[in-house]
């Protein structure tokens, strides 16, 4: 399981014209799922994701957690994360997991964020979805948990 974090501003999907989720100060959280990612999995990253000190503290010093700063969250599922890249001239997805699996992960993960207690918004799995944010930095991180 991957999930690459953007510090933000602030960040929004729309889906056919309209917005679905939105977050101000926070997280953007762009997900993917391999094949044979399971519920431990994701529990571990999003545990990792929600301890992950990105924010600067009084010194400037990434230091801080998104609880820490009271920031929010935005999780977009995006297969891609997990393409072959390593050779040829088009990636290869076939490490991606099942969608139907895939997409319970993914609703699971975003139960264990909200279960946290952090203000979680999504986009729309499998959807053509419009993603906009304000990068904060940039800071941009990839976690994976395998």
């Amino acid at each position: 399981m991957i999930a690459l974090l953007q510090r933000v501003s602030s960040a929004q999907v729309d889906v056919e014209g309209k917005t679905v989720g939105k977050i101000g100060k926070g997280i953007m959280l762009l997900l993917g799922v391999e094949q044979g990612d399971d519920e431990a999995k994701a529990k571990r990253l999003c545990e990792r994701v929600l301890n992950y000190r990105i924010f600067s503290d009084a010194q400037g010093k990434m230091n801080l957690n998104l609880s820490q700063v009271g920031g929010q969250l935005l999780v977009v599922s995006q297969f891609t994360l997990v393409a072959d890249t390593e050779k040829g001239n088009r990636p290869s997805f076939s490490r991606a997991g099942e969608p139907q699996k895939s997409k319970l992960l993914y609703e699971y993960f975003v139960s264990q964020v909200k279960a946290a207690g952090i203000e979680c918004q999504t986009g729309q799995f499998g959807a053509d979805m419009q993603v906009s944010l304000v990068n904060d930095g940039p800071v941009t991180f990839q976690l994976r948990v395998a």
